[in-house]
């Protein structure tokens, strides 16, 4: 088994936690949220099934100054509502959102790293 092989284990291992981790938050946080009516409209655009739970842990775990300017801009429609999110969550779910957040931002940069550095031939 290859250098490479070995360290592109490591994020596709925290990629398996990730998907782990999105099916938990869907159906523990966001399932519930999209049931309240009032709620519907804040959790974002969807632009394929389950987008609006990465809007919804993306809405917990950036800064809520930073998702408030997302909100004010012409696109705002397509983040979700930080505000009205935190209102209705409880502590365990904002830490379960902002753990699947980072686990899939971390795979994602971990893997396209490794795989760009196999390009450039760092791993010959």
């Amino acid at each position: 088994m290859s250098l490479f092989s070995k360290l592109l284990a490591i994020p596709t291992s925290i990629c398996l936690l990730s998907c782990v981790l999105f099916v938990l938050f869907g159906q523990i946080t966001v399932r519930r949220l999209r049931k309240n009516p009032a709620l519907r409209d804040s959790l974002g655009l969807e632009f394929y099934s389950g987008y609006d739970i990465f809007n919804v842990a993306q809405a917990v775990t950036l800064p809520r100054h930073m998702i408030r300017k997302f909100r004010d801009s012409k696109l705002g429609w397509l983040c979700a509502d930080a505000d009205i999110i935190y209102e209705h969550t409880s502590r365990f779910e904002r830490v379960l959102g902002r753990v699947l957040y980072l686990a899939s931002l971390l795979s994602a940069f971990g893997m396209l790293g490794i795989i760009s550095l196999n390009s450039a031939g760092f791993f010959d």
